[in-house]
């Protein structure tokens, strides 16, 4: 791979970017082993269909790691520290949900002795149906272009 992502210096207020993603049933128990959650919500099939929900729910942490994954992937080898994050958790997301996530730059705020400056970031995820289920403000840290070293982006 020889990528490198968007550098501070070269975006813009109101730049939009995001990534697109079908959740699977994977994606559900994969969760419940990295988070060490196996509450029936998302674990129990005869569980879970008794609930509001009537079927396995989505980890809301993953759903802020998939928007999350589109920050890294934009900026990729121009970031310098994901700095935070607030996530909503506003609608369940179900096995068969397709994910949209877009992210706007809200802000920009020059760090030149960080040789770049932070963004700030606010995004959504809507599903198939367009339904918003989560929203997030984020900060990161990016280099100006000059600053990315030399060998970034290549694998």
């Amino acid at each position: 791979m020889n990528f490198v992502g968007n550098a501070f210096d070269e975006i813009a207020v109101d730049d939009t970017f995001g990534q697109t993603l079908t959740i699977t049933e994977a994606h559900i128990v994969q969760a419940c082993g990295l988070f060490g959650d196996f509450n029936p919500l998302h674990s129990n099939d005869a569980f879970a269909q008794q609930t509001r929900f009537g079927q396995r729910i989505l980890h809301g942490p993953m759903t802020s790691a998939y928007m999350t994954a589109s920050i890294g992937m934009y900026f990729y080898a121009t970031a310098v520290a994901y700095l935070a994050q607030d996530c909503r958790f506003l609608a369940p997301v179900f096995a068969g949900d397709t994910l949209t996530t877009e992210w706007r730059i809200a802000e920009l705020i020059a760090k030149p002795h960080h040789q770049g400056g932070i963004a700030v970031l606010a995004g959504h995820c809507r599903n198939q149906r367009d339904e918003i289920v989560a929203e997030a403000d984020g900060k990161i840290l990016l280099l100006d272009r000059a600053a990315v070293p030399e060998k970034a982006g290549r694998a």
